[in-house]
């Protein structure tokens, strides 16, 4: 019971982070990037504090895969924030949960496996509520570029399913372990572009901007990532993907009752076939689950 309380607070850290952006007056690279420096360096001290290892000969054997999801990971931050800062936190994360259905798709070509007929179905139901939740999305004046922000979460999607399907090629490094790294190096390669593109202008924030990206980094990625890895260690693997969509209820009712954000009856349509399609594919008796230290999540 303990480890399931830890993992759905993780969902519920991991499902807030749209409320913290939103008030960040910083570019989505430069919250990216300190997103990923603060985060890798809290995750680091919780391993020396409990005692861990990290072993750096699995690292350097699995460099390329490690570079390349970790360039996916900051990649997709970015595109994610600029949702969030374009449409509500209710389309941009709708959006985003498109990731399961680029998996599915590339599957076959990456991981040489094949698509069932009941994923098939999926993937249709999928884009069928995709096409519902754009239909309903229009803009709103100066505020909101509703289908310019659904296309910031659906390329955001895209990246995270490459990180996903990149970390199945990453051997012998438990999760906790392969996220500080990925985090870092996540750091490390955003920096140039932020460098060079945007500067960074962190000293300019505002006291309150400086406050969320703290939590941001800390409670969102640090105490996030360790309630989800300390947690899931427990749990079997059809919990764990029920679980996980505790994640985007929850930004749905920070979307409604934090920031009034409403949905339209096609988009709720297209939410319930989104999330109801993705759900039905990844819960199934004959599923082979893949081993729970490998398991990823969306932050």
């Amino acid at each position: 019971m303990k480890s399931k309380i830890y993992f759905i607070l993780s969902m519920v850290i991991f499902g807030t982070i749209g409320i913290f952006v939103r008030y960040i007056k910083l570019s989505s690279s430069e919250i990216a990037l300190l997103r990923g420096f603060i985060g890798s360096l809290f995750l680091l001290a919780v391993v020396t504090f409990t005692r861990q290892k990290l072993s750096w000969e699995n690292i350097k054997k699995n460099i390329p895969a490690l570079l390349l999801s970790s360039l996916a990971l900051g990649t997709n931050w970015i595109f994610l924030f600029q949702a969030y800062k374009h449409t509500t936190i209710a389309n941009a994360t709708l959006s985003y949960y498109f990731a399961p259905v680029f998996v599915i798709i590339s599957s076959p070509i990456v991981l040489k496996e094949k698509i069932s007929f009941k994923k098939a179905a999926c993937i249709c139901v999928a884009v069928l509520g995709m096409f519902f939740i754009v239909q309903s999305s229009g803009n709103d004046g100066a505020e909101h570029n509703h289908l310019l922000g659904i296309l910031y979460g659906t390329i955001a999607a895209a990246f995270y399913a490459t990180l996903m399907l990149t970390n199945k090629f990453i051997k012998n490094m438990n999760g906790l372990e392969t996220t500080i790294v990925q985090l870092f190096l996540a750091a490390i390669i955003l920096a140039p572009y932020v460098f060079i593109t945007e500067g960074v202008n962190l000293f300019r924030a505002t006291g309150f901007s400086m406050v969320c990206i703290v939590i941001l980094g800390v409670i969102h990625t640090g105490i996030g990532f360790y309630l989800f890895f300390t947690g899931m260690k427990k749990i079997n693997g059809q919990s764990i993907a029920a679980l996980s969509y505790i994640d985007p209820i929850t930004s749905l009712f920070v979307s409604v009752l934090i920031f009034n954000e409403k949905m339209t009856a096609l988009q709720v349509i297209g939410a319930v076939l989104l999330l109801g399609s993705t759900f039905i594919s990844e819960i199934s008796k004959n599923h082979n689950w893949p081993d729970k230290n490998k398991k990823q999540v969306k932050l």
